[in-house]
């Protein structure tokens, strides 16, 4: 039987209460996301974490202590007809209201980026939203990026590129510089988003790439993520004490470290 809005909203304040409404709000304020009279752009790509956050800041928006606007954006890509209408399904289910327009993004991104579509894909996906964000007048655009994310982005730097960094809260766009992105759901868990999603009786698009549909597409990220599933079989809290290194640095010793564009080290004091 689906479910209202009223009881979809009602399960995100009480059955998901702690894991994520909470989790939600200590993200917005632990990292000041939000600002009196920000516009935010909300970025829909019809996957779970887009929808479920889509809902957070719209029941957030409607919160009196709160003063913001906000605008729900949706870049159709190229979608196949049933994966536009599976979108536009969940959007009704949710309540939310969005605009949805039309880029050819997945057949530019496959002739231009042969060898690597993703990777094209994904940077045409979002200079599309953020000037979408800004023709709406919007000074910020939210993204549904959430803790593991945020974890499997400092294993992958480590392991893969020899760098020690991860996905910041909040960043100036670079290509966009009176744009700022932010990421409301820092702090929730992608297990707990999976749980609210099965529950919500939502049926989340997966990438709704026409390139990859019906391949296993070879990821860095998909080996990192089956490493810490691994490792927090052993530890509940291992990913939890990764993220917390990266708030915890001792630059006494580390060998060196950047300083905007200055790389200093304990070797310059020899």
């Amino acid at each position: 039987m689906e479910k209202s809005v009223k009881e979809i909203e009602k399960s995100i304040k009480k059955r998901y209460k702690k894991e994520i409404w909470n989790k939600f709000i200590k993200g917005i304020k632990e990292f000041q996301l939000i600002q009196p009279g920000d516009r935010i752009a909300v970025a829909i790509s019809g996957g779970k974490d887009s929808l479920l956050l889509a809902k957070l800041m719209e029941i957030l928006q409607r919160n009196r202590n709160y003063d913001f606007q906000v605008e729900f954006i949706s870049m159709n890509p190229g979608f196949s007809g049933d994966n536009l209408d599976n979108l536009k399904e969940n959007l009704r289910l949710l309540g939310i209201q969005a605009h949805i327009f039309d880029t050819d993004v997945f057949e530019v991104s496959e002739i231009v980026g042969e060898d690597s579509p993703c990777y094209m894909c994904a940077r045409m996906r979002r200079g599309a939203l953020y000037s979408k964000a800004r023709e709406l007048g919007c000074n910020k655009m939210a993204l549904g990026h959430h803790f593991d994310d945020v974890v499997e982005t400092i294993m992958l730097s480590m392991l893969y590129t020899g760098r020690y960094q991860t996905m910041m809260p909040k960043l100036k766009a670079k290509n966009f510089e009176e744009m700022e992105v932010i990421r409301p759901m820092y702090f929730v868990e992608e297990e707990d988003i999976i749980d609210y999603t099965a529950e919500a009786g939502i049926d989340a698009m997966n990438c709704g790439c026409a390139v990859t549909s019906g391949k296993v597409t070879p990821s860095k990220r998909a080996e990192v993520k089956v490493i810490l599933d691994n490792l927090s079989t052993l530890d509940k809290e291992f990913k939890w004490r990764i993220y917390k290194s990266s708030t915890n640095i001792n630059l006494e010793k580390v060998i060196s470290y950047f300083e905007g564009d200055k790389v200093s080290s304990f070797l310059d004091e020899y």
